[in-house]
């Protein structure tokens, strides 16, 4: 007498994994169809046409800045806390001596075509004379244009 195997599919949940599947594709589409449907709540940036009116948060950090004071003053003293601490060089604080020969900063030099907008500098320098600014676009197609100086006063370099 011969015994019938009634052999069934392997239950490797091929079935319920197209159903997850499905069901992640039409929850996708359902938040797709919303902002389509309502783009009031729409929270992505429309960044070109808004550029007016984008303002970045407070904790953005953009170019870095030397704060200057209302007469053009900075209160850098060419200390080089910052120079040390960049992690890959792109400050060159350049000292200069004063006629009653102290050392003054001469030029404070920041690449930014090598900076990584890490804020270390901010963070190292002792008088506050650093600051990440706001500003982000930065495109240019001349390279020269990345190598700022930040102490530079109106007219004079």
């Amino acid at each position: 007498m011969a015994k019938i195997v009634v052999s069934r599919p392997p239950e490797d949940g091929r079935i319920r994994r197209i159903a997850r599947g499905i069901l992640s594709l039409a929850k996708g589409m359902g938040v797709t169809m919303g902002y389509f449907l309502r783009p009031s709540r729409v929270v992505t940036e429309q960044y070109p046409e808004n550029r007016k009116t984008l303002k970045m948060t407070e904790r953005f950090r953009g170019n870095l800045e030397m704060v200057h004071d209302e007469n053009g003053e900075h209160d850098c003293i060419a200390c080089g806390m910052c120079e040390r601490a960049c992690p890959n060089a792109s400050i060159s604080v350049l000292p200069t001596k004063s006629l009653a020969g102290k050392k003054v900063l001469g030029q404070y030099l920041w690449r930014m075509d090598s900076c990584t907008l890490c804020g270390l500098c901010v963070e190292a320098c002792p008088t506050n004379a650093l600051r990440m600014g706001r500003e982000f676009e930065n495109a240019t197609d001349d390279r020269k244009t990345l190598v700022r100086v930040l102490n530079r006063k109106e007219g004079r370099s």
